[in-house]
């Protein structure tokens, strides 16, 4: 039977189990590259928003940050309380903070969960409503032009020996169900939303909201040898994973 919430409370066992992964993307890449661009300087207040498990709340608290995390998942957010005691976590949307005060927050991060929440324009405003006037706001994103679920996909040209990136649908908005065991007997699903880039662009600008930084993450991984291990490892280095946008208020 489907499983139509869009949190990911009910895998969260196999979810804390892939993000510790030492070679999972959050560990190789993500991590990494969200704290370079993040910069978090100690007592900040930073708000780790659908927190799931905890896993950049610590490294958050870690970096001398005073943490709080919201999932709308009960057993993520149950993770994430033994994993970072000394953080304040609550179980709520992401439109519906009311745990947090108004410009109450240095930073924010989202990392790879709006492409899972429905309410995406709520829950910008209420980013907005938390963040103190000088605060930012950090967004990582499958990147929506390259990974559409169900509608893209790698392929690989035997004639040229290039591996390329099929796209069959962009501009066109969906939810999808994903199948978390793809192949197992055990059927768990998950709700994504594919958006083009205009639809992220246009709810930030309308809560008042400017990019200030964007940048895209490739992937840390390196095929095996073999005949198409040059083709893949260009690829990987030319067709990004994720997209990280750095976001401040000019206007409230």
């Amino acid at each position: 039977m489907k499983d139509n919430t869009t949190h990911w409370g009910h895998v969260a066992e196999w979810y804390d189990g892939m993000v510790r992964d030492p070679d999972s993307y959050q560990q190789g890449v993500i991590l990494p590259n969200l704290i370079r661009m993040m910069q978090i300087v100690k007592g900040e207040s930073v708000l780790d928003l659908a927190c799931g498990q905890g896993f950049f709340s610590k490294v958050f608290f870690d970096a001398g940050a005073k943490v709080s995390g919201a999932d709308a998942g009960e057993e993520l957010v149950e993770f994430a309380k033994r994993l970072v005691p000394e953080a304040a976590f609550r179980v709520a949307d992401s439109h519906r903070l009311l745990f947090v005060a108004d410009a109450s927050m240095d930073k924010i991060a989202i990392v790879l969960a709006l492409q899972n929440i429905k309410k995406l324009q709520e829950t910008i405003i209420e980013c907005a409503r938390v963040l103190k006037p000088t605060g930012k706001l950090f967004i990582v994103l499958n990147h929506p032009s390259f990974r559409v679920p169900r509608a893209s996909a790698w392929g690989f040209d035997e004639k040229m020996n290039v591996q390329y990136r099929r796209v069959d649908s962009y501009l066109s908005e969906s939810q999808i169900q994903i199948d978390m065991h793809p192949g197992s007997d055990k059927k768990v699903f998950t709700t994504s939303f594919h958006r083009p880039l205009q639809v992220y662009m246009k709810a930030l600008a309308k809560s008042g909201f400017v990019i200030t930084r964007l940048e895209e993450w490739i992937s840390h991984r390196k095929s095996e040898a073999g005949p198409r291990q040059q083709a893949e490892d260009k690829a990987r280095n030319e067709i990004p994973l994720f997209l990280a946008l750095e976001v401040k208020i000019v206007k409230i």
